[in-house]
């Protein structure tokens, strides 16, 4: 027994033996397969330079009026402050829904009758808590990306009594140059080929004397500018305009015909509607610029009779046509609704959302005037209330207006608010979500870049001084499109996109602002999946590793579901609400802005070192699975905030920090604190939804949501510490961002 008994212990020991080897080797052998981020530390190296308290901060937009009521009150400020995000752009949005905007209630009329050209009081009275937008009646673009499938244009909307008019701001009495470097045009969309052989133009007062009726000879002439050109037809010229009603034949015979223009270079300068018979009352906007009651396209008959194939109606199934500028001309019966608003300035300023920064401020420009503009800044100056930037416009570019005609609006409104105050930061033009260089019709010297030909305007009139920065928004992807593989796009499309704007001519030295952005300007349940998380870290700091200056997320405050695309909810905010707009649950961006804001970067004032950084973990097909920026704290730690974007495998990693100066190799040593987010941390639960073939009740969608969409798990943040070292690993979740932070040592 006592032989048996030996022989067992020895055959016990010696399989505790193979399993401890066996654990070792599998231990060595996770070392060794580790991937390595390597940053390079060297100080000629150092993309960027920012301070978080102004460069990393969230956007703030026209919401429902039940939204401003709720959201801007605790303890929902302090869940949204809990994101981390600083300083507070203010998005103007009535310039997107083709609207004047009032951004003070209280204000006078040019028309002493209570219409024409508002200017809002530059006068504090009572506290703003709302403000509107309001159509305008001489609108002449039936739908762009921000009016969505609402209001109509006047020029094929079958009414005599209403007209299109361009904006008098665009005319020699304003710009001091000749109409014909700003000449103003409208488009007729077939949607598909037509023969045509004449046009019926019914004008208002002021005509146009000068002008040219063209047809494009590409596809598309506003989403694909320079796929085409614009032809004059044989007998489209017209030299000796009347006015009135004019018919005229094009050309000998019909031809197919998808998109045409008219084109007007010189004006009748007579007076329009609205102009008072009473000369003190003489406004001289009334009586500049063009104005076209209704259009009519198609064929002559040899007996002479006209057959009209446009569609006449007011409403999205008219004959949609686009045009150039639009007259801000309106009265207070074009306030069509007060269940949205943009955030009164005294309710913004005072409640708190702006943590006590300045805010970068709006003035609307495409649809508004000089003096409305200059009362805004008189007013948020007599408050004390501190401004950091004013930008100029909102997304001109999705409004279809040409650079040379924007560059002539900023001028002239930058020498009003100059006048003001010497010292406002102002620029724009707070181009579209864009990824690519934006393009229009080649001027006279074959260029066509917008951004390049603004420039040149500026440069041109000796005014570049006044532009302060550039900004863009950001929303990289088709909301309805987002396989887990467009992450690998996100780094690409930023860097990218920034090169673009320094080719197009923006001096180095200009700040670059991001002042809006999200995955896609349309929402979807995507925003609530860890894709969402997953895509916010890479852009940040891909944007901030690519020289960005300021970089603002959006939406800040709690919005409620809207309907998305493919019928799924979905929310630009980092937050869940119920009806009342109590916050819910936080949702995957709210998360990561933490880690962003709380973990990687050091809150505050202080300023932080951004280097380039490297993983080598790929798909095998030359996608980066593993992305890393890396930032030197003022707290002297150095951070390296690492998205795994590998949807269903975890990944290890070494940190090496390389000077190539010293020609030195650094690591992470003593502490090092983690923080991770992933799949373990967050997971979305979409809604149950069911379609109905015919609508319940009217207006509802065909596909309806049965159940909420949930997360669970739904955070925090996972935090943990570990020893650094030469050999220390760090994992990295599948779908997950991590923050490790601690200070460097070693060679």
């Amino acid at each position: 027994m006592p032989l048996l008994k030996r022989f067992r212990e020895q055959v016990l020991k010696n399989r505790m033996a193979v399993v401890a080897l066996l654990v070792e080797c599998f231990f060595l052998l996770a070392v060794c397969a580790a991937q390595t981020i390597q940053v390079d530390i060297t100080p000629a190296h150092s993309t960027n330079r920012f301070v978080p308290n102004e460069t990393l901060g969230a956007g703030v937009d026209r919401i429902p009026a039940a939204a401003i009521d709720h959201d801007l009150l605790q303890p929902t400020l302090d869940k949204v402050f809990a994101s981390g995000w600083q300083p507070v752009t203010y998005r103007q949005n009535t310039e997107l829904a083709i609207e004047a905007w009032h951004w003070n209630p209280q204000g006078t009329w040019s028309d002493p009758s209570g219409k024409g050209y508002f200017t809002g009081s530059a006068t504090p009275t009572e506290a703003i808590r709302y403000s509107y937008g309001y159509s305008l009646p001489h609108r002449g673009t039936t739908r762009n990306d921000g009016t969505g499938n609402a209001g109509f244009s006047r020029l094929t909307d079958g009414d005599l009594n209403t007209y299109w008019k361009s904006s008098p701001y665009l005319t020699r009495r304003f710009t001091g140059e000749s109409d014909s470097l700003h000449p103003q045009w409208v488009i007729l969309d077939l949607t598909q080929n037509q023969m045509v052989d004449s046009i019926r133009i019914a004008w208002a007062n002021p005509y146009a004397t000068h002008y040219v009726v063209q047809y494009w000879t590409g596809d598309d002439p506003i989403k694909a500018q320079t796929k085409g050109v614009w032809e004059t037809f044989p007998h489209g010229t017209i030299t000796n305009g009347k006015g009135g009603t004019e018919t005229i034949r094009l050309s000998d015979s019909p031809m197919p015909i998808h998109f045409v223009r008219i084109l007007m270079t010189e004006s009748s300068n007579s007076c329009d509607s609205h102009q008072s018979a009473d000369p003190k009352l003489a406004d001289p906007r009334n009586c500049v610029g063009y104005a076209i009651r209704e259009l009519y396209l198609g064929t002559t008959t040899a007996d002479g009779a006209f057959h009209d194939i446009l569609r006449h109606t007011p409403d999205q199934e008219q004959t949609a046509t686009y045009c150039s500028s639009v007259d801000p001309w309106h009265e207070p019966s074009d306030l069509l609704t007060t269940l949205q608003a943009q955030v009164g300035f005294d309710i913004f300023y005072t409640s708190g959302v702006t943590r006590g920064l300045p805010a970068m401020m709006p003035v609307a420009l495409l649809y508004d005037t000089p003096e409305n503009a200059v009362a805004e800044i008189e007013y948020l100056k007599k408050r004390n209330y501190p401004i950091s930037y004013v930008e100029m416009g909102e997304e001109s570019d999705g409004q279809f207006m040409v650079p040379e005609d924007y560059g002539a609006l900023y001028l002239q409104w930058a020498t009003a608010l100059h006048r003001v105050d010497p010292g406002l930061k102002l620029g724009g033009p707070s181009f579209q979500g864009v990824n690519k260089d934006i393009e229009v019709w080649p001027d006279a010297n074959g260029k066509v870049s917008w951004l390049g030909r603004f420039l040149d305007y500026l440069r041109q009139h000796g005014r570049m001084n006044d532009l302060a920065f550039f900004s863009f928004e950001h929303y990289p992807y088709d909301g309805c499109k987002t396989p887990w593989g467009t992450l690998y796009d996100e780094p690409d499309l930023v860097n990218h996109i920034m090169q673009v704007w320094r080719e197009d001519g923006v001096p180095s030295n200009l700040p670059v602002f991001i002042t809006e952005s999200n995955l896609s300007s349309a929402a979807s349940e995507t925003y609530m999946d860890m894709f969402a998380g997953v895509w916010l870290a890479d852009y940040i700091g891909s944007f901030l590793n690519a020289g960005g200056n300021g970089v603002y997320y959006f939406h800040y405050l709690p919005l409620q579901m809207e309907h998305g695309c493919n019928d799924s909810p979905g929310t630009f905010g980092m937050f869940t609400v119920d009806i009342n707009y109590q916050i819910q649950q936080p949702l995957s961006q709210f998360f990561v802005s933490q880690l962003i804001n709380l973990e990687w970067v050091q809150p505050g004032s202080g300023e932080h070192q951004v280097f380039p950084a490297k993983g080598d973990v790929d798909d095998g097909a030359g996608h980066a699975l593993v992305t890393a920026y890396a930032v030197k704290r003022p707290d002297g730690q150095w951070s390296v905030m690492a998205v795994n974007r590998d949807q269903q495998n975890a990944h290890r990693v070494r940190i090496r920090f390389q000077d190539q100066a010293s020609q030195g190799t650094s690591f992470l040593s003593g502490p090092v604190e983690i923080s991770t987010f992933g799949k373990n941390q967050y997971q979305w639960h979409p809604a149950e939804t069911r379609f109905m073939a015919h609508s319940e009740h009217a207006g509802e969608q065909p596909v309806v949501a049965t159940t909420k969409g949930t997360a669970e798990p739904d955070g925090p943040v996972m935090h943990s510490k570990q020893t650094g070292g030469k050999d220390a690993f760090y994992d990295l979740p599948a779908a997950s961002v991590v923050v490790i932070r601690g200070k460097i040592g070693g060679k």
